[in-house]
């Protein structure tokens, strides 16, 4: 652990399963962190070591990551005495430049946990009798050593396949199959690290844009202002209505179903909704239930009905919190139009001695704010 600057430190972790923390030597070398946690794909870290050509830290994480290919990381930022996990991962990538002075800089790149899942292919494994969930519960229990904790949700209609019938079997890595589940009902699956160190959440199940809101993110309000920069855009080009198809028993004939943009779980943001410009096809919903493909629809429409959005960046030592992913936060101050709540969509966090920087992307499904306060 070392101490960064009042009011926020920097505490990291390292070891082959469990992680403990880093010794001296580590953390004075240690010149800058980069965490990167997205919505959509992989979230990812790097730690930058400035050291003498002559040290043997480079050397030591080689040697340790030869042995244990899968070297655990865990970084915590402690703002305000709360801590928040930024990161729990395994290093992928050594990179050693410079060299110039007697000194080199030493870069680690690595993965969220998700990355333990996908190294194995394990074509063929059955799941007699088994619904999707139970599936995806099964195959998370083999990583309980990383502190992953299971959290899938039953879909709203299981498709429990009878054994005499078919018994469904796994195609690839563990983690390109449980997105393949996700995908078939509409759901996302993601690893989130938190918020006790050491343990993570594995959320299997629809995606989720209400709650309670993080901090609000003030614009252009004098001694109140707590971002460095943010713009905002709206494009309504991308979204569509998708089409599902819902085959009918008797004759066998696939009836087309359009697929409105109305979901309980993603609730309006916003006063005026977009209009669709064009429609999408989902051809392969002919082979799902009907209420499975009209999942499947909620799911394609919610993708593109974000034509809102807004990027910026922020000092967290001034916003006095660490802006996440996945939950969403007020904005004020940045007009009529694009004032409101925001669904966090990336969340890039760079700490240096002395140093925390945010660049942040937010999205919504809608103009205007449909509450007259952001709070808190």
């Amino acid at each position: 652990m070392a101490m960064l600057n009042i009011p926020f430190y920097l505490t990291l972790m390292i070891g082959p399963v469990v992680p403990i923390p880093a010794p001296k030597i580590v953390m004075d070398a240690l010149s800058g962190v980069t965490v990167t946690n997205n919505t959509q794909g992989p979230s990812g870290f790097q730690l930058e070591f400035t050291l003498s050509t002559h040290s043997l830290l480079h050397t030591l994480f080689v040697v340790t990551s030869g042995t244990a290919p899968l070297l655990r990381v865990l970084i915590i930022a402690t703002v305000n005495g709360f801590p928040h996990v930024m990161m729990d991962g395994v290093t992928t990538k050594h990179q050693i430049s410079g060299g110039q002075g007697g000194q080199a800089t030493l870069t680690v790149t690595g993965e969220d946990l998700t990355k333990v899942m996908d190294l194995i292919k394990l074509n063929g494994v059955p799941y007699p009798a088994m619904p999707a969930e139970v599936r995806v519960l099964t195959i998370l229990a083999k990583y309980a050593m990383y502190g992953i904790i299971p959290s899938p949700i039953p879909s709203l209609f299981p498709d429990i396949p009878i054994p005499i019938d078919r018994i469904p079997v796994q195609e690839g890595t563990d983690l390109a199959y449980i997105r393949q589940l996700a995908e078939e009902v509409g759901y996302v699956f993601y690893v989130d690290p938190g918020p006790i160190p050491g343990t993570s959440l594995a959320y299997w199940g629809p995606e989720i844009k209400f709650g309670l809101p993080q901090p609000g993110l003030n614009v252009d309000m004098n001694g109140y202002t707590n971002v460095d920069s943010m713009s905002f855009s709206y494009d309504t080009a991308s979204y569509s209505m998708p089409i599902v198809f819902i085959q009918e028993k008797t004759t066998r004939v696939p009836i087309p179903i359009p697929i409105p943009n109305i979901n309980p779980l993603q609730p309006p943001l916003g006063l005026i909704p977009p209009i669709p410009t064009n429609v999408t096809v989902l051809e392969d919903t002919a082979r799902l239930s009907p209420m499975q493909a009209i999942m499947k629809g909620l799911a394609a429409s919610a993708r593109t009905g974000d034509v809102v959005s807004a990027s910026g960046s922020l000092d967290v030592v001034r916003y006095g919190w660490v802006l996440k992913s996945r939950q969403l936060v007020g904005v004020r101050g940045a007009g009529v139009a694009f004032d409101g709540f925001y669904f966090v969509k990336s969340v890039t966090s760079t700490i240096k001695r002395g140093e925390f920087k945010q660049n942040f992307e937010l999205t919504r499904n809608a103009i205007v704010s449909n509450t007259p306060v952001v709070l808190p």
